[in-house]
């Protein structure tokens, strides 16, 4: 026969059940994920709590692009101002790296920029970059996004530059992000020539054409510039008659050239993979108030980098932040991360000049490059100041981040020439004239800064695609020899380029056409001057096998 509890024996029966799911519940918080995720989503909703309803210029419908940013009222707004960052974000893929770190768009106690170096970071959208630089100015922002290009335009202005703008970080390199689209009839970038060409100034999109021309031996006075305030309204208008080629961000090069038939996509910075350079910039007194912060920012990013470089896992997890921003689907946002180079600690002193055996394209080369340009064109009306007065190198520099997750890009392996290479459709074609003693074939000093300063710069911002290097001479001379004579100086070109510059041989496609590939003009080198004009070096961006 069974016998009742006593009143202690159910006391302490009930104080053994409390304890044993206290343990449970304790293990179970500090020793599984589920846990981890609870105690998080915790801490998000006690900072979010805590927050006030003050007003930011990033919460309100962004103008430009319909959409919203994240508001301010839900990321810390009670949080102490000092210890937050507040970061302006444009749509695109290269910003995934930040939001994954942060673990999302508001500032929270999850993100892992407080976790590790005590610090709240708010990203807000905001495609409107008029209105971001207004709000920076007003130190409604503490870091913007621009490109290094595209820089010159915020550090020339007297207004702006008395803020001491600093860049202090390449994000990534865009790769299929931006476009030129052309219409039927336009095979390669010397067909522009007297086009109407759709661009949104000032923008990024700027220098990718200016590059291209530059490639093809041409200038913005060459084509009919058709300027506009965005690079979406450059693909509308590509969409009318009055426009031959527009320069457009992705997918707008797929779908523009989908509805206008005949049309295509005539290169991207697939091709071009080192021109569009995305940075982040700060005030100089930001810097001085801030510098651990954006220490800790640099190496938090660059940490994300690494991580979504590893797994397949992170990235979905950041296209799903990416998403959240941009009122996208994942898939999209995954899109959009495919469209870009994602640059490593390694990249980052690469483009800051802080590695001298590095040979490859530089912050400066791009900024120095388009300060000169924008002048030329109108859209700055004096010389910005120079790249290293323009940067702030601190946060690359005290960064802790050593081995094979943090490396550099590796240049592209071209594979050997074939006979085809030789004979394809050039995208871009420049000539220019490098004088060799009669009979020579070797360099001398000023033929070598004839390359430096006609090609060189061309040949690493298409650092993807292939060089078919062509010598030609005139009529003089036995033809055999000439041909013999000018394949050897094409090569002897190569190898400069080569040596130099750290370029693959195989990127090299060298032919000599001696003097069967006269000028159009000068088909019987009538003259001295069409002899001049026939005895030169031609060279070619092919695209890559």
């Amino acid at each position: 026969m069974a016998r009742r509890l006593t009143t202690f024996s159910k006391l302490l029966i009930t104080f053994l059940i409390v304890a044993a799911l206290y343990f449970v519940g304790t293990y179970i918080l500090g020793n599984t994920q589920f846990g981890k995720d609870l105690k998080d989503a915790t801490g998000t909703e006690r900072a979010e709590g805590t927050s006030s309803s003050g007003s930011n210029s990033g919460s309100a419908t962004n103008s430009s692009s319909g959409k919203s940013s994240s508001s301010a009222s839900n990321s810390g707004g009670s949080m102490d101002r000092d210890k937050t960052l507040k970061v302006q974000l444009v749509s695109w893929g290269g910003y995934a790296p930040g939001l994954y770190f942060n673990e999302g768009a508001q500032a929270s106690l999850r993100s892992r920029f407080y976790q590790e170096y005590g610090f709240y970071v708010e990203f807000i959208l905001d495609n409107d970059l008029g209105n971001a630089l207004d709000a920076w100015i007003a130190d409604e922002y503490d870091v913007l996004v621009q490109t290094a290009d595209a820089f010159p335009l915020y550090t020339a202005p007297d207004a702006i530059n008395e803020n001491g703008p600093k860049a202090f970080m390449q994000v990534d390199w865009s790769r299929g992000g931006d476009a030129i689209i052309v219409k039927r009839g336009i095979e390669s970038v010397n067909d522009l020539r007297g086009k109407n060409v759709a661009i949104a100034v000032p923008s990024p999109a700027q220098t990718l054409l200016s590059y291209s021309l530059e490639a093809a031996g041409m200038s913005y006075k060459d084509v009919n510039v058709i300027k506009t305030s965005d690079n979406f309204k450059a693909a509308e208008l590509f969409r009318t008659k009055d426009v031959d080629a527009a320069v457009v961000w992705s997918p707008d090069d797929i779908l523009a050239t989908r509805d206008v038939a005949g049309s295509k996509t005539l290169l991207t910075t697939v091709d071009q993979s080192h021109i569009i350079a995305d940075i982040m910039f700060a005030k100089q007194s930001v810097i001085n108030s801030k510098r651990e912060m954006l220490n800790g920012f640099y190496e938090g990013w660059m940490k994300a980098v690494a991580e979504l470089n590893a797994t397949p896992a992170n990235r979905e997890k950041a296209a799903k932040y990416l998403a959240e921003l941009n009122g996208l689907s994942t898939d999209d946002a995954l899109g959009m991360m495919s469209t870009v180079y994602w640059t490593s600690h390694a990249d980052n002193l690469n483009f800051f000049g802080l590695n001298p055996s590095y040979r490859g394209q530089q912050g400066k080369d791009l900024y120095s490059t388009m300060a000169k340009r924008f002048v030329d064109t109108g859209d700055a009306e004096k010389m910005a100041p120079n790249w290293r007065s323009a940067i702030w190198t601190g946060a690359v520099q005290s960064a802790k981040l050593e081995g094979a997750a943090y490396a550099a890009e590796k240049s592209k392996t071209f594979k050997p020439s074939t006979p085809a290479e030789k004979r394809a459709a050039p995208v871009a074609s420049k000539p220019v004239s490098i004088t060799f003693p009669v009979g020579q074939y070797k360099l001398d000093e000023n033929s070598k800064t004839i390359i430096d300063l006609q090609f060189a710069e061309t040949a690493k911002s298409f650092a993807n695609m292939k060089v078919r290097i062509e010598g030609n001479t005139d009529s003089d001379g036995s033809r055999e020899l000439n041909k013999r004579l000018s394949e050897q100086r094409a090569q002897s070109v190569a190898e400069y380029l080569k040596a130099q510059y750290g370029m693959d041989s195989n990127r090299f496609i060298v032919v000599g056409n001696g003097p069967d590939n006269p000028v159009p003009g000068c088909e019987q080198n009538q003259n001295s001057t069409c002899k001049s004009k026939n005895r030169r070096t031609d060279f070619q961006l092919i695209a890559s096998n």
